[in-house]
């Protein structure tokens, strides 16, 4: 998934984003209210984490002219990370738009547990568990594996499916968004964020090492000449 920290102080936003990044997000940081809006006019993040005290604009404003119907951004999740503790902060954060409000100093566990019940509460579901097919992926447990037939009294059992880091965020992207196709240029945005360190054709590598892994069990990852993947059931699976 990728985020949007909106965050003015260096040392905090650095060891978010290393947080985050390490729990599989790819982490844009900015550091202006005024800046965000900018980035937001022309690019998509499927989460948002805004502190309350930035300079010139503050992220209770931000937060409100994000919720605006014209602004792309209308329906992302955010998320207000700050200092101020007060009452009447955390019902301003709230009623401006908000989705939660979390305070500093925080534990990175329970951070990234709201944020995956946010993304939850915008997909419309109800467990951390993406399905598809015979496919459950465990964004809790960051483990993923196939429903197999067997003889025991539940019928099946689950089997793990060993992913690396970007396959597992290619397939996360996948399943959020299935059974509707993903570009190529999200999936991409999904690796990295800004940070490019992997080219548009290394998509196509991560995808084709997924498709391995996955296709035994039924599930094909289709090619979209010129647009990207999509996960489709096949028959014959395992």
């Amino acid at each position: 998934m990728r985020l949007l920290l909106v965050e003015d102080d260096v040392m905090v936003a650095s060891g978010v984003k290393l947080g985050l990044s390490d729990a599989g997000y790819a982490v844009d940081w900015v550091g202006s209210a005024e800046r965000a809006l900018e980035v937001l006019a022309n690019e998509s993040f499927d989460l948002a984490v805004i502190d309350i005290g930035l300079p010139g604009l503050s992220g209770l404003e931000l937060t409100q002219r994000l919720r605006r119907s014209s602004m792309d951004s209308a329906a992302m999740p955010i998320l207000i990370l700050t200092a101020r503790d007060a009452l009447l902060d955390r019902v301003q954060g709230l009623d401006m738009g908000a989705d939660d409000y979390m305070v500093k100093p925080f534990e990175l566990p329970e951070l990234l547990a709201r944020l995956r019940a946010l993304a939850r509460r915008s997909q419309a579901a109800t467990t951390a568990v993406l399905t598809f097919g015979p496919l459950e992926l465990d964004t809790a447990a960051r483990s993923v594996g196939a429903r197999v037939a067997d003889d025991s009294a539940e019928g099946s059992h689950l089997q793990p499916i060993d992913l690396g880091p970007r396959e597992w965020t290619v397939l996360e992207y996948l399943l959020i968004h299935a059974p509707k196709p993903a570009s190529k240029d999200k999936l991409l945005q999904a690796l990295t964020g800004w940070d490019k360190e992997i080219t548009p054709n290394a998509v196509e590598v991560y995808a084709s090492r997924l498709r391995g892994k996955i296709e035994p069990y039924g599930v094909a990852l289709r090619s979209i000449r010129g647009f990207g993947y999509r996960l489709e059931l096949v028959a014959g699976g395992a």
